[in-house]
């Protein structure tokens, strides 16, 4: 079963006892816990205390953060795919758990990646005593600007420095043991990593930044907190890329949360439905119910299908193997934006009751709008996606096969990524045969079909192509086009491996196409766009090759039968 279900979890494969251990002990603890104490947890905006000493007592995040080499376990290791099914779990039940674990990783990451072998062994044994970390990037006057940050390190006589600034919007910047901060080194104007501690004297914790809502997003200030050489991680261009390639590591955990959003949500809505009687009918038997449950359900699908497949790429990554590198913005942007659209889907299905204050569906139709939004604007990702449209499509390159990588080994690439340089010269593999494997389905062959007028309109925009992907509301809709292709590229290749069967895959191009026509149409109508591009666009719009045996069974067999297969223990 590809959805996650806590009910099946025994189901589940792992290489080690402990990582096993960690799941199921995560979903025993939110079961335990149950729904009825979520959501009052929920609505009195609890700060998330008891999920802080529940990772603390199981050292938790001391398994899950610290690669090989770091920790008291000898068999310690760091695994991208035990990252994503623990942030999955966490989306499925609450996004304030899941932010608690992702602002962690974050503020933990820079120690990693950084020059400072005493302070990455101290920060791994911090972890014992307080497993909280934040990640001190931004700040109020200048968000996502990154280039003008003002925390500032000012050189004392002797040897050490002072530290003042402020940071904005911080998760867990208000219990924090390991806080990395982003600044500038005052004499020189370079940048620099350094860590500090939140309970620290010099160290204030202004307020939380959003209101009614369980999650801790900091404000802090530093006023002379003194810093010397054992809490400096990195200067210069290494500090630059350390906080990139932080991001990187980490913005994956947005697209698994979605999923696991998406997932409780769907079950409860299904349960619902199935259960609704309105004018003489069930609600699951109206035409227009079962198109939603089919569209719904198959994005997410495509979501799980995608994100078990980029993690595989994320940890095979070398020096020489940086695809990664679009994969990753996708799962951050293209999955949490599916999720998006599954909520909407979802919630007109459950009209009224979506609102009401004893489902799960209530907190989910809120926490999903705030994916997106993270570790970089939807806008900000799509503009690094589009700089690989030109090598993606046009000039691919032969790599040895990625197998399903979801042992035990370490990712070690990821903590040894080194400088963020050379983006636009990633090469991929040909996409194309991972599509002929599949062009006995019908609506792979009008899929192809769309990727080669997407190519024609590449070709047949010229030189005006790079003026007009200047224009972000333009880049933006081309965007959105391309990246339908490597997202369905990896859905397929996951699918063969998951034994993922002809009627689902039909079902999931379905609603690829009518996707892919509806981002052509979006794009044919920009300001930007020319006549000649607007010709071409029309080549895009296809009807998905319609078959309603395939279409009801798919309803009946694989969306259905989920009725009453979960319900969250009350």
């Amino acid at each position: 079963m590809v959805l996650f279900n806590p009910k099946q979890y025994k189901d589940r494969n792992y290489p080690d006892e402990r990582s096993a251990e960690i799941m199921k002990k995560t979903i025993e603890f939110f079961e335990n816990k149950g729904l009825a104490k979520l959501k009052e947890d929920f609505h009195s905006r609890e700060f998330t205390y008891d999920f802080a000493e529940f990772v603390k007592k199981e050292r938790i995040f001391e398994t899950l953060f610290l690669p090989k080499g770091y920790g008291e376990d000898p068999n310690q290791y760091y695994s991208t795919y035990r990252m994503f099914e623990f942030s999955e779990i966490l989306g499925f039940y609450g996004s304030a758990y899941w932010y608690m674990f992702h602002v962690s990783t974050l503020g933990l990451d820079p120690v990693l990646l950084g020059d400072n072998e005493e302070a990455k062994h101290k920060a791994a044994a911090k972890l014992k005593e307080n497993p909280l970390c934040a990640f001190g990037l931004s700040e109020r006057a200048h968000g996502a600007d990154i280039y003008s940050s003002e925390v500032k390190l000012y050189p004392q006589a002797d040897g050490t420095y002072l530290a003042q600034g402020s940071k904005y919007y911080i998760g867990n910047g208000n219990l924090a043991g390991t806080v990395t901060v982003f600044g500038k080194m005052a004499d020189t104007d370079e940048y620099v990593f350094f860590v500090v501690d939140s309970s620290h004297e010099k160290y204030e914790c202004i307020q939380n930044v959003i209101a009614q809502n369980q999650m801790y997003v900091a404000e802090f200030a530093l006023h002379d907190y003194p810093i010397t050489e054992a809490e400096i991680l990195s200067r210069g261009k290494k500090a630059w890329d350390d906080m990139l390639n932080t991001i990187n590591i980490c913005k994956f955990n947005i697209g698994s949360a979605s999923i696991g959003i998406c997932e409780h949500s769907l079950y409860e809505t299904l349960n619902h439905a199935a259960k609704r009687n309105l004018f003489g009918k069930y609600v699951t038997e109206f035409a227009h119910i079962q198109q939603l449950f089919f569209d719904s359900w198959c994005r997410i699908i495509g979501m799980k299908l995608f994100g078990l497949r980029a993690t595989d790429y994320l940890r095979a990554a070398n020096p020489e193997d940086r695809r990664y590198l679009l994969f990753n913005p996708l799962m951050k942007m293209k999955v949490a934006i599916q999720g998006e659209q599954v909520m909407e889907l979802l919630w007109d299905i459950l009209a009224a009751r979506g609102f009401e204050k004893d489902m799960y569906f209530e907190q989910a139709a809120v926490e999903i709008k705030g994916m997106p939004k993270l570790e970089g604007t939807k806008h900000v990702n799509m503009a690094l996606i589009a700089k690989l449209i030109p090598n993606y499509i046009f000039n691919p390159k032969e790599y040895p096969e990625v197998p399903r990588m979801n042992g035990g080994q370490n990712d070690d690439f990821l903590f040894n990524q080194g400088p963020t340089k050379g983006y636009g010269k990633i090469q991929f593999h040909d996409y194309m045969p991972t599509f002929k494997a599949l062009s006995h389905l019908p609506n792979v062959v009008v899929f192809m079909e769309q990727i080669e007028a997407f190519k024609e309109f590449l070709m047949g925009s010229g030189m005006d192509l790079m003026e007009q992907m200047k224009n972000f509301d333009f880049l933006y809709a081309l965007g959105e086009c391309f990246a339908m292709v490597p997202y369905a590229q990896l859905i397929c290749e996951s699918a063969k491996m998951e034994g993922i069967s002809d009627d689902i895959m039909d079902s999931l191009f379905d609603v690829f196409v009518r996707d892919m026509s509806r981002y052509a149409m979006d794009l044919a109508m920009k300001q930007a766009t020319n006549e000649k591009q607007q010709e071409l666009c029309t080549k895009m719009y296809r009807k998905p090759v319609v078959n309603l045996e395939r279409y009801n069974r798919i309803i009946k067999d694989e969306i259905y039968s989920l009725v009453d297969a979960y319900h969250m223990n009350p």
